[in-house]
């Protein structure tokens, strides 16, 4: 299957819910090339960032179920090469 590379920004606002966004995560866990998170104190946001390789339509599926989870935002940029 013909996958692609992406970059995923999200942004946690409310930890709440960070529980059901690791669940996610860790369900794409062969996709995930790697992760990185930076807590952002004097905003009270958690800033991560997710390389990812896999089928178009799981990374959109995958951004689609982060971006219902209440309190976190996320953005995905492909590249331009299949």
């Amino acid at each position: 299957m013909e996958t692609r590379v992406a970059v995923m920004g999200i942004i946690v606002e409310d930890t709440e819910n960070i529980d059901q966004l690791n669940d996610l995560l860790h369900e794409h866990a062969q996709y995930i090339i790697g992760r990185m998170g930076i807590p952002y104190r004097e905003k009270n946001i958690n800033i991560m960032s997710i390389a990812i390789d896999a089928p178009q339509d799981v990374i959109s599926a995958l951004s689609g179920k982060i971006g219902n989870i209440k309190g976190i935002s996320v953005k995905t940029a492909f590249s331009a090469t299949k």
